[in-house]
């Protein structure tokens, strides 16, 4: 695993977890100056999406690695973690597990799938080749790259971006990190002293997830965006900026 730690090295500690299929430098690419002006960054790439030969084992045995970093270089706390799509589950496990502590818990517009592991098979069936197959022809990738152009309103060159991390990742990575996603289960009603949980809820995505955010979590801070999911990534400040300031703002409050 990789942790490389950016930044205004004064700043309140934020680690960045990216989602499915990408490592930190696509996923926050578009936002990771502005966040390095106030923050002291920790930017996370798991195993199998660092550079390496690893392929990524479970979510579980990442949450631990992730665990061991944060005790052996910051005393075992934390004055925020961000979880993007699929990183949020890391962040989750953090707070529910208490082998370490977060202030604040933010919550990047995930869906927080759960599922046995029949569905998760069968789910993982489905997808992984969907999120592998643009690769086999450049027919298939250009219609692909115009896809997310259209549905999340990406310029040329952060499709470009997107499309580049898709491609150059293992597959068994990719499926390993989906399926043990969908095995990785939450509590109820998670509640933490001195944390709070924010979510940052891109309500084109549909109300059954936000009603997903407040069964796991208890008293979560969220905050609704018009946009679909975590499309303040991707490139248009329309959408970035007033994340951003929730940002400034879930990490000021009172824990």
């Amino acid at each position: 695993m990789q942790f490389e730690e950016i930044g205004n090295m004064a700043g309140k500690t934020l680690m960045l977890l990216p989602g499915t299929c990408c490592d930190w430098q696509t996923n926050f690419g578009t936002v990771i100056s502005e966040l390095a002006e106030k923050y002291h960054l920790i930017c996370v790439n798991y195993d199998g999406f660092d550079g390496s030969d690893d392929i990524f084992p479970d979510m579980i045995t990442v949450t631990e690695k992730i665990e061991n970093y944060i005790r052996e270089n910051h005393y075992g706390r934390l004055d925020g973690a961000i979880g993007s799509s699929l990183g949020s589950s890391f962040v989750g496990q953090l707070v529910m597990r208490k082998n370490v502590h977060i202030d604040h818990a933010i919550f990047g517009s995930p869906d927080l799938d759960q599922s046995g592991k029949v569905a998760a098979k069968l789910q993982s069936m489905l997808v992984v080749p969907l999120l592998t197959s643009f690769t086999k022809s450049e027919k298939k990738r250009n219609k692909t790259k115009e896809k997310l152009k259209s549905f999340f309103l990406m310029n040329d060159e952060t499709a470009e971006k997107f499309m580049s991390c898709f491609s150059k990742f293992n597959p068994e990575s990719i499926k390993n990190e989906y399926y043990t996603d969908l095995l990785t289960h939450l509590e109820d009603d998670i509640e933490v002293e001195h944390t709070r949980a924010h979510f940052i809820y891109a309500n084109k995505m549909g109300e059954k997830y936000l009603k997903r955010y407040k069964k796991y979590f208890h008293d979560p801070d969220i905050r609704e965006f018009d946009m679909q999911h975590e499309q303040w990534l991707f490139g248009e400040k329309e959408y970035s900026e007033p994340v951003l300031n929730a940002i400034d703002e879930f990490m000021d409050v009172a824990v």
